[in-house]
C-alpha cells in the first residue's frame, strides 16, 4: 500500500492494468500475424521486488496450498523462474481483486482464506462433483444406512 496508496489502486481499471503497471504482464509484440517477442518487460519497483520475493517463499512451501500448488505446476513445466514470474503475477492480481480483505489482512492479521474464484479447475470439479452427490441424496431423502455408510463414534 505504501508502493501504490490507495487512491493509486483505484485509478487502474482492472487487474491486468495493474499487473502491467507492475511489469507483470508479457509484452506481445506482433507483426504480420507472426509473434516478435511475448517476454516481460525489464523494469521494477519495490512492489515488484516484494511480490516476487512472496511468489519465491511460496515457492519454497512444504505444506500444499493453492497457491503453492499452481506454483508446482507452473515449475514442472516451465522451470522455477517461469514459476516464480507466473506466481507473483497471481499474487499482484490477488492483491488488486482481494484489495479491502487484503487491508484486513495486513492491518488485523486475520488469515488468508482461498476463495473459489481462483480454485483451479481440477479443484472446481470436485468441489461441483461433491456438491452434486450431496444435492442428489438430499433429492431421494437417502440416509447412512441406505447408502452404507456407518458413523463412528468419538
Amino acid at each position: 500500500m505504501s508502493e501504490v496508496g490507495m487512491e493509486g489502486i483505484k485509478k487502474f481499471k482492472t487487474a491486468k492494468h495493474f499487473a502491467s503497471w507492475l511489469r507483470l504482464a508479457p509484452n506481445n509484440k506482433v507483426s504480420g500475424g507472426k509473434v516478435l517477442s511475448s517476454k516481460v518487460p525489464k523494469g521494477s519497483n519495490r512492489l515488484k521486488i516484494a511480490l516476487r520475493n512472496a511468489a519465491n517463499a511460496i515457492g519454497n512451501l512444504k505444506d500444499s496450498t493453492p497457491l503453492r500448488d499452481f506454483f508446482q505446476r507452473i515449475s514442472y513445466r516451465k522451470g522455477r523462474i517461469s514459476a516464480i514470474s507466473a506466481t507473483e503475477r497471481k499474487l499482484a492480481v490477488i492483491i488488486w481483486n482481494d484489495l479491502f480483505r487484503f487491508i484486513g489482512m495486513v492491518v488485523k492479521g486475520i488469515p488468508y482464506e482461498n476463495p473459489e474464484g481462483y480454485l483451479f479447475l481440477d479443484q472446481k470439479r470436485k468441489l461441483g462433483l461433491v456438491k452434486r452427490i450431496k444435492k442428489q441424496i438430499d433429492k431421494f431423502g437417502l440416509t447412512n444406512e441406505d447408502l452404507g455408510l456407518e458413523l463412528s463414534p468419538n
